[in-house]
């Protein structure tokens, strides 16, 4: 369970470095927190989801990446990994 601590501060701390912005953890634990099975299962939720992430980080998401990202997501099965690596890919870009 540690490594998924470790985890979420080096996905924070690659979010902040690639955006510039500085979020808090307390801003991400916010929006998680209302994050069900369901809001991944649902596209309008999952929209709602990425629009939330993109206010708090005050970066513009474009609907295709929107859409891309919903894609990716439902692709991935829900798996943690396979969605570990959707963040990671799209932090690099």
């Amino acid at each position: 369970m540690g490594n998924d601590k470790n985890l979420s501060k080096d996905v924070l701390n690659a979010v902040n470095k690639k955006t510039g912005k500085a979020i808090s953890e307390s801003e991400v634990k916010k929006i998680a927190s209302g994050v069900t099975a369901n809001t991944l299962q649902s596209e309008a939720e999952l929209t709602k989801l990425i629009k939330q992430v993109s206010s708090m980080a005050k970066v513009p998401v474009s609907d295709k990446t929107i859409n891309d990202i919903v894609k990716a997501v439902k692709a991935s099965g829900m798996n943690m990994n396979n969605i570990e690596t959707i963040m990671k890919m799209m932090i690099k870009k």
